[in-house]
């Protein structure tokens, strides 16, 4: 007789997703958002970014006097871990950045985090020590960097993006959208559209057991985000409403989209599906990280729980492919 077979638990990121049902998508004017719903809610307690500045509990600087591009210093003072979300826009010091991962930043603990520029033509002291937005790069751009950070840490370790394409692409797209600067900012182009970003916002609602939302612009581009709790879901959700509506706005896309929820749920196969590299995390946790065919994605997990998941449609061909050469960025 033949001892029974150990069968391996089913990875938490798959099990997490597989789990997740459809709700009624919320569409207004080219942007259509699908919410994840979900009756699990995590243990984890932790401080958003913006909680942590606004009480003083967390200071984010330089790493020093003369300052480092592709870094930052980020002091948590709390008791409780602060969690810095992929793409969450950071204002002041020497020039604007925004986070390359999430992170969940431990108690108690001072880290330097990697980061991309997002104001190529600014180097001096605006203020001391950086705020926090209502704001995270618009989604193309956290597609193209995303995957550029991913292919850097499978090549070097590394979690650094190409910076010489995310200028490009800031630059282009305020051209584009009539929101150039001085400085070259990625704020303008939010600036310059506000008073439409501000109706996409409130033409959507998060419900009370949402985790997460698959976003589509037009029948073009797919994006997703899912966190461990309604309430972090909740408070991020105005920031990726713009992030996505931005690319809306830029290039106008068919408002009359069917088959919404099919289209959601065959990108969420997709996602469960993949394979994922596994690496430990730069704060707590594991980072989960895919750049295959049509699709980019990076997780942060802690223990078994997926605190912050974001995916995005786009053809490998048009990132940056493990191996290639990297454009250089002339940091001061």
């Amino acid at each position: 007789m033949h001892p029974p077979k150990t069968v391996p638990p089913m990875n938490p990121l798959k099990t997490a997703l597989s789990s997740l049902k459809l709700g009624k998508p919320q569409s207004w004017k080219g942007l259509t958002m699908v919410p994840l719903l979900s009756d699990f809610r995590s243990k984890l307690r932790y401080l958003m970014l913006a909680d942590g500045l606004r009480d003083g509990l967390v200071t984010v600087k330089e790493v020093s006097s003369a300052g480092s591009v592709p870094d930052l210093a980020v002091e948590n003072r709390s008791k409780l871990s602060v969690l810095i979300l992929d793409g969450e826009e950071l204002v002041g010091a020497k020039q604007n950045r925004v986070a390359n991962l999430t992170m969940l930043i431990p108690a108690h603990h001072t880290v330097v985090i990697p980061v991309s520029c997002v104001e190529e033509g600014r180097w001096d002291y605006e203020r001391d020590d950086f705020a926090v937005t209502e704001r995270v790069q618009y989604a193309r751009g956290r597609t193209e960097r995303l995957a550029s950070v991913l292919n850097s840490v499978a090549e070097t370790g590394k979690r650094y993006s190409d910076q010489a394409q995310v200028w490009h692409s800031i630059a282009a797209k305020a051209a584009a959208m009539d929101a150039e600067s001085p400085s070259g900012a990625m704020s303008s182009i939010f600036e310059r559209h506000a008073e439409t970003l501000d109706q996409y916002v409130k033409s959507v609602k998060s419900l009370p057991w949402q985790l997460g939302a698959i976003f589509m612009v037009g029948k073009e581009r797919v994006g997703l985000d899912l966190f461990d709790q309604p309430a972090t879901f909740a408070s991020m959700l105005p920031r990726l409403v713009r992030s996505y509506a931005v690319d809306v706005i830029e290039r106008p896309v068919s408002q009359k989209v069917s088959g919404r929820t099919s289209r959601a749920r065959t990108f969420l196969d997709g996602i469960i599906k993949a394979s994922f590299d596994d690496r430990p995390a730069l704060g707590l946790g594991r980072d989960l990280g895919c750049v295959a065919d049509n699709l980019v994605a990076g997780a942060l997990l802690v223990d078994t729980v997926v605190v912050h998941l974001a995916a995005f449609s786009g053809s490998r061909s048009r990132q940056t492919a493990p191996g290639s050469a990297r454009r250089p960025a002339t940091y001061r």
